[in-house]
């Protein structure tokens, strides 16, 4: 679990994180939205120690990262997929990793297997392609079987089997309890692989929702009918909230009300339907409504 309470951080006049609270929870995959500039960085960098709060606190497991003693066998993070001496392989970089805590080296070629460089673990990391990179930076995450993982844009670099990959990668450890912090960019894989999305901008917490509560604000349905009085009177009991837009010369698109409540209001004033389909807001729009 991370806590994250009143963690704010500021360079000189700018307020980069403002009295942020918020849990990331085990068992579930956690996405972590904002626009360029939101402080998500400065947030996960906080997490792990590398920057210091000018007030509130960011605890790993009840505990400050620089409180722990052999920090990768209880969180593994991954914020810059190219902090590898170029000299050196990807086998010999994790070794280094496992031998500063106390990691036995079978772990090493463990970890390389799960992420699919077992065959590249001797080249040097010079020649590793971004999406190696990627896959090198995800086996030292992995590396002292954490029960905390954080991970900025993982995708970065990865080709389609890539990405699907580290996206069962992450919900499979999220089904084994674990704590699964990610940051991305890309609003449509958010959509598959996060449980609980918690989004910031300038700083501040803007939502700490399900990735269903996000959308289902944003529900959308359509609906059409042979009569078109009796679809202007199913108009005329809609709440206030619904956006209605023409669809077609026998329908109507609504937004912010369910398939379920249009039935229930269609049977209660006895209104004939055609067309009751329900449709659902991706998640880049219902984003993009939250950060504007």
């Amino acid at each position: 679990m991370i806590e994250l309470r009143s963690l704010t951080k500021r360079y000189g006049d700018h307020t980069a994180v403002d009295d942020l609270t918020v849990d990331v929870l085990p068992g579930r995959v956690t996405g972590f939205l904002g626009p360029n500039g939101a402080g998500k960085s400065t947030t996960m960098r906080m997490i792990l120690g590398l920057d210091r709060p000018d007030r509130g606190t960011a605890l790993i497991k009840g505990r400050r990262y620089a409180d722990l003693r052999f920090p990768l066998h209880e969180v593994g993070g991954l914020l810059e997929a190219n902090g590898v001496h170029p000299a050196r392989s990807g086998r010999a970089h994790l070794v280094a990793m496992a031998q500063s805590n106390g990691i036995d080296r079978k772990r090493v070629d463990a970890v390389l297997a799960t992420v699919g460089l077992a065959d590249k673990a001797g080249k040097r990391a010079g020649t590793y392609s971004l999406g190696m990179m990627q896959r090198l930076g995800i086996a030292g995450v992995l590396l002292g079987d954490p029960g905390v993982l954080l991970l900025d844009e993982p995708v970065n670099g990865l080709d389609p089997d890539g990405v699907r990959w580290i996206r069962e990668l992450m919900r499979s450890l999220a089904r084994e309890g674990r704590t699964v912090f990610v940051s991305s960019h890309l609003m449509s894989e958010m959509q598959q692989t996060a449980d609980q999305l918690v989004v910031i901008g300038k700083g501040r917490l803007i939502a700490d929702a399900t990735v269903d509560e996000v959308i289902g604000a944003k529900s959308n349905v359509v609906v059409r009918s042979p009569e078109p009085a009796a679809l202007a009177a199913l108009r005329g009991h809609l709440a206030p909230h619904v956006a209605v837009a023409p669809q077609g010369a026998d329908g109507l698109h609504l937004t912010g009300i369910s398939a379920a409540e249009v039935g229930d209001l269609a049977h209660t004033l006895g209104v004939r339907l055609h067309e009751l389909t329900p449709g659902r807001a991706s998640l880049e729009e219902a984003y993009m409504e939250l950060v504007r």
